[in-house]
């Protein structure tokens, strides 16, 4: 358990006596900054010269612990951050009061400070199962071989924790959901599979939600005050029906998350009010679209979006600042917008791909969906078709053979590819029907895609990583993972970055690499994708007295344009995001390590 009592000035002072000695003597925060910049050299410069006496984990972390310091340490960083991480250490180490500073503060500076010296929690899995070997040769591969049976066992035992929609048992029940959710309905086993029955059929209201499914009173008041502001919401008989009758065992919890509001979201959207669409557009599309219908933010590629809604709406979706509800009427673009914007797209030749989105492309009908792909195929510059859509979730039965075949019959070999991008978020989402979609796509030379936004619901450890090897196994390549995005109504999703790098450099490098293909990124307001695998495309800046890292983001462009803007981006405590994980169970002291990932 987590022992929130290490997290304070008393036990900072006792724990860390050199780093508190130093401050405690320093007559300036600027002196400080100085003598811990040095402290930080010495400990990095110490280690790397006595390296035969560490391990080589030991001394990453004190590399990447001393690159940390020095970056928050810098007068830059503190006046971008409009805080001073030294001046609180000053504070401390002198018995100044500093009520401002939260526990999760406290463990940063902990946790940076250990790391520093070359301690603190947390290893990885592999870390601890796999050890350098004496022997040479063939005696050496089998000891090897069976440290990595070893290693897999364990992978597969903590793997065998999580569920997909493809169990016997799991498919039994529901089963049992389609026959309640249609008699609910008054639907026959043959309206379930007529996908405009899907969308006439999609429930809205709280009350009739609450009779299908096992609500708590907070969720339900939070859908009713949701419709009472308007917000989207929506959600297709199908998806109702990957919901269990018993939410306690926590089997559906991603499921649920997808569609249900929670409080806090309700509120923050209260609070935006008439200024709604200006504060939820995060990534100010409204600064990248030249014309109506197209958003542009790199060179080769533009999104299309000809269609303004979904059969469901996703809680944190990217465009809800644009969507008015599920299946809204008019979400239609007038005719005169979409020639347009394709006109606009045959004038730019090196737009070589698009992508067409929304809302959901799918979910317009079968004729304007293919009018739309025909305009975008009839502009010879165009090497690919992307179409983004999470109906393979949704509503798989949208994806007939006949559409199937319509989608396949844009694409020719050699010269324009077609490519479905999904948005498959949960390992419990998968079903008989998304298999029986992305074969239907594949067989026809339709590439399939998958895109995760890293959430809390899908965090915990081998979380991610079993969804990965599961989307393999059906034939969608897992395309990009996102962080989730700083939004503020949508801070019960988010998860640090910390986690998302823990996840990608321990748990998902377990994976074949065919099973790990997605790029971890962070979305920079306005700019586009900030890839995290490179530590020098971001800086931590700081430690804020909540406890949140500051990360100062570089654009993509930085090396290819003088004008340039960095983006300051403010992250999730650690400390509130592993009290989050304990109370669903998990044992946070297997997330020792993800203190160490800057």
């Amino acid at each position: 358990m987590l022992d929130t009592n290490k997290y304070s000035a008393d036990y900072l002072r006792a724990s860390l006596p050199e780093i508190f000695d130093l401050a405690g003597g320093a007559a300036s925060e600027d002196d400080l900054r100085q003598d811990l910049s040095r402290f930080a050299y010495r400990m990095q410069f110490e280690t790397f010269e006595d390296y035969d006496s560490f391990s080589e984990g030991t001394i990453i972390r004190v590399r990447d612990c001393a690159r940390a310091l020095n970056r928050i340490l810098t007068r830059r960083s503190r006046d971008k951050a409009g805080f001073s991480v030294a001046g609180a250490v000053m504070d401390i180490a002198q018995g100044n009061p500093r009520p401002d500073l939260s526990p999760a503060f406290y463990a940063e500076l902990l946790y940076l400070f250990l790391g520093l010296q070359g301690k603190g929690p947390g290893k990885g899995l592999a870390d601890m199962l796999l050890a350098p070997s004496q022997l040479e040769g063939r005696e050496a591969a089998v000891e090897r071989s069976g440290q990595l049976d070893t290693l897999t066992t364990e992978v597969e035992r903590r793997m065998s924790g999580f569920h997909t929609g493809m169990e016997e048992e799991a498919i039994r029940r529901r089963a049992r959901r389609r026959e309640k959710v249609l008699e609910a309905l008054g639907g026959s086993p043959e309206d379930w599979t007529n996908w405009k029955w899907q969308t006439a059929n999609i429930i809205r209201d709280p009350d009739l939600l609450g009779s299908l499914v096992d609500l708590a009173e907070e969720e339900k008041k939070a859908i009713r005050d949701a419709r009472k502001q308007r917000l989207p919401f929506g959600i297709t008989p199908h998806y109702l029906s990957l919901m269990d009758e018993d939410p306690v065992t926590g089997r559906d919890r991603g499921i649920r998350a997808q569609v249900i509001p929670p409080r806090s979201y309700v509120d923050v959207m209260a609070g935006y009010g008439q200024d709604a669409a200006s504060c939820l557009d995060f990534m100010r599309e409204s600064d990248t679209s030249p014309v109506n219908l197209i958003t542009r933010r790199y060179p080769g590629i533009c999104i299309f979006k000809p269609f303004n809604t979904c059969p469901q709406i996703c809680v944190y979706c990217q465009r809800n600042w644009e969507i008015d509800d599920a299946m809204a009427p008019g979400a239609m673009a007038a005719d005169n917008e979409i020639e347009a914007a394709l006109e606009w797209i045959g004038n730019h030749p090196g737009i070589h791909e698009v992508l067409v989105t929304g809302g959901d492309p799918m979910a317009m009908d079968d004729r304007d969906l293919d009018r739309i792909l025909a305009g975008v195929a009839a502009i010879p510059t165009i090497e690919r078709i992307r179409i983004g859509t999470r109906t393979p979730v949704t509503m798989p039965m949208r994806i007939t053979d006949s559409v199937a075949d319509m989608l396949a019959k844009y694409r020719v070999p050699g010269r324009r590819q077609v490519a479905l991008v999904t948005h498959i978020q949960h390992p419990y989402e998968l079903t008989p029907d998304t298999v029986g979609v992305v074969e239907r796509l594949r067989t026809r030379g339709v590439s399939v895609f998958n895109q995760l936004v890293y959430t809390f619901h899908v965090s915990r450890r081998f979380e991610a990583s079993f969804l990965r090897r599961q989307l393999s196994r059906l034939g969608v390549e897992p395309y990009y993972v996102f962080n989730t995005k700083g939004k503020q109504e949508t801070l019960e999703y988010r998860v640090p970055i910390a986690r998302l790098l823990q996840e990608q450099k321990e748990e998902a490098r377990l994976l074949p690499g065919l099973s790990r293909t997605d790029e971890a990124v962070y979305n920079v307001p306005g700019l586009g994708k900030n890839y995290l695998r490179a530590v020098q495309h971001r800086d931590l800046i700081s430690i804020l007295p909540d406890g949140a890292r500051l990360y100062e983001f570089h654009p993509w462009e930085k090396n290819i344009s003088k004008i340039v803007a960095t983006h300051i981006g403010e992250d999730v405590p650690i400390l509130d995001y592993l009290q989050r994980l304990e109370s669903i169970g998990e044992d946070v002291s297997d997330y020792g390590s993800i203190w160490y990932y800057f």
